[in-house]
């Protein structure tokens, strides 16, 4: 068996990545990435065919590409992982390994390969139709001359919920994830909190989302209690969690 790695361009690993996708039909939280030029791209070939690819992006320095993020051999390749991926950390010299635990593939190698994991973000995805109602809430689309209120932690976005003639929640949904999902977020005003508007948001945007040919989803800090059950209580679930892990040193 002839193994290589070898660093190419975007372009190269395309096709492959499309396997990618098709397989792991879920949001990719770090799809975004490849496009604004953040990564490296590696191909893994044996024996002169083309059997999948590696993707390096920087963990917390966007100008460094010391994290692989993206890992994918084709289904009857996957015996050769891991030394594939043993030979992705030597040639891209990358230190930590960034992954979603529900990309199988992916969580194997960083348990694997890696110590010291940790998890900070909870991935979220649609499950059941909702039935929340609050009387007198009415949710629409924001309209010019609407007064908002002051944001803490979300942009103001294109939806709003009113009440007694006020805004008391904004939220949209983001689109520059994998096609066809789209990332949900919201934020109540701070006097209108526990009253329900933001689980009512999350179940009106998921409705928003679909009418737009988008599969919702979302994601918060692991120790985002609140946040966590608003979009339970909106009719998503947990599909999963991002892991970072640091490459034992044998394998570096």
């Amino acid at each position: 068996m002839d193994l290589k790695v070898e660093q190419v361009s975007l372009k190269d690993i395309l096709p492959l990545r499309a396997l990618f996708l098709k397989e792991n039909h879920f949001q990719i939280r770090y799809d975004a990435c490849h496009a604004r030029g953040w990564t490296d791209s590696y191909l893994i070939s044996t024996d002169g065919a083309d059997i999948g690819y590696g993707s390096v992006k920087g963990k917390d320095d966007l100008s460094l590409r010391d994290a692989i993020f993206e890992f994918y051999l084709t289904p009857k390749n996957r015996k050769y992982a891991n030394p594939a991926f043993e030979k992705l950390i030597k040639i891209s010299l990358a230190r930590f390994i960034e992954c979603q635990s529900n990309d199988h593939l992916m969580a194997s190698m960083i348990f694997e390969f890696s110590r010291r994991i940790t998890s900070d973000v909870i991935l979220f995805e649609d499950d059941q139709f909702a039935f929340l109602n609050i009387s007198g809430a009415i949710f629409r689309k924001k309209m010019n001359g609407d007064k908002s209120f002051d944001h803490k932690s979300e942009p103001d976005g294109d939806y709003v919920i009113e009440a007694d003639g006020e805004i008391v929640a904004t939220g949209g949904f983001l689109l520059h994830y994998n096609h066809p999902f789209a990332d949900l977020y919201m934020e109540v005003r701070e006097d209108q909190r526990q009253k329900g508007y933001g689980s009512l948001m999350i179940q009106e945007l998921r409705k928003a989302c679909f009418d737009a040919g988008r599969v919702p989803a979302a994601r918060c800090n692991i120790t985002n209690k609140a946040s966590k059950a608003t979009l339970m209580k909106g009719g998503l679930r947990i599909a999963g969690y991002m892991l970072t892990g640091e490459i034992k040193p044998e394998h570096l």
